[in-house]
């Protein structure tokens, strides 16, 4: 039989039954992160999850569910210091060393931290063996490549507030922070390029924008700290210094509060589209059919195919909503991109909706 047409899938909240009870919590400095970094640890091919935690210690679940069973997770006990688990904003699994095991680069208000994961899910602080100083920036955003004839990922972190600066927060938004690997037989992470300006960036991803094969860096910034910032694109060729794209290049300047990035080749042609969202209007961008070969010219095209996600989509309320995480995948396997959009107020903005539920563009 063929599929239904838009086949709606149901969500089922079942954290408590399966054995998650865990909370995000913190005043103002926390306002801005949260979430999991889902993974297999141990190598059973069922996802796990690692829980920031705010000014509570993040915490790891190991999957125990029963293949085609009620959903099961086992907290698991972490040999990493109770304080270095406190004050964590996100994390993101990759294999740094290449040893077959997923590690884990965990962002922090204060020093950030790599994780060297090991057998049965285990865990230890690597900062110091893969000589990364993780400084004491507020950093929320995250993204990591393999560049060219490099053996070991190139990290990138995004920062939010310098909240030591005179001022702060307006106008004081952190640099931003590239490292990539020394050579050597394993990863080492001791010199870092500084990328400047920031304007208080939420969320960050490597990219191939140009279908050259060289991945460039996008950022999406909060608008709510910075002064005469917008959007970035950074054009990061194996080997030279990174370089801001410019309207020279045909970057268009775009001030939002940006928070959340997501791409995915909507229409198939080989160039990847980005979700953005913000507070009010999610951002759809697809490069102009009308630019030269080359230059970053994008336009929104979210209105168009029904994208912006601007209210809650049941209430009564007409206020704006407030976007965060997004992500593209295939929710109800119908061939076809969906496009999850995380919602909710910042603790309490009154000019901002209350009730805002997530939303899951089919």
């Amino acid at each position: 039989m063929p599929l239904p047409v838009m086949d709606v899938p149901v969500m089922h909240e079942e954290a408590i039954a399966a054995g998650i009870s865990h909370a995000y919590r913190g005043p103002w400095e926390f306002f801005v992160g949260g979430g999991a970094a889902v993974f297999d640890c141990n190598g059973d091919r069922k996802p796990d999850l690692f829980i920031a935690g705010g000014t509570e210690p993040a915490a790891l679940y190991v999957n125990k569910s029963e293949v085609g069973g009620a959903l099961s997770f086992e907290a698991r006990a972490l040999d990493v210091a109770e304080k270095d688990l406190k004050s964590v904003t996100g994390a993101y699994p990759l294999d740094i060393d290449n040893d077959g095991f997923m590690d884990l680069a965990v962002l922090r208000v204060g020093s950030n931290m790599l994780l060297k994961g090991g057998p049965d899910c285990s865990f230890a602080n690597a900062n110091r063996n893969f000589s990364l100083d993780g400084g004491r920036a507020w950093t929320t955003a995250f993204a990591a490549t393999f560049e060219e004839g490099q053996q070991f990922p190139t990290l990138a972190f995004g920062n939010y507030v310098d909240r030591s600066a005179p001022g702060s927060p307006w106008g004081t938004c952190h640099d931003n922070e590239l490292f990539r690997p020394m050579p050597g037989n394993g990863p080492d992470y001791s010199e870092k390029t500084t990328l400047s300006p920031g304007y208080c960036t939420l969320s960050i991803l490597f990219t191939d924008w140009n279908k050259s094969g060289i991945p460039a860096l996008r950022m999406t910034n909060d608008r709510q700290y910075y002064r005469g910032g917008d959007e970035q694109l950074w054009r990061i060729d194996p080997g030279r210094p990174p370089r801001l794209y410019s309207g020279s290049d045909g970057w268009r300047k775009v001030s939002i509060w940006g928070m959340g990035i997501a791409e995915a080749d909507l229409n198939a042609d080989g160039y990847p589209e980005y979700a953005l969202t913000s507070m009010g209007d999610t951002k759809l961008q697809t490069l102009d059919e009308d630019a030269e070969d080359g230059r970053p010219v994008y336009r929104d095209i979210a209105y168009e195919r029904g994208a912006t996600a601007h209210r809650a989509y049941t209430g009564e309320a007409l206020k704006p909503s407030t976007g965060w995480h997004a992500e593209f995948d295939d929710f109800n396997n119908d061939g076809r991109l969906d496009l999850f959009i995380a919602k909710g107020n910042v603790e309490q903005m009154p000019e901002f909706a209350s009730f805002d539920p997530d939303n899951l563009l089919l």
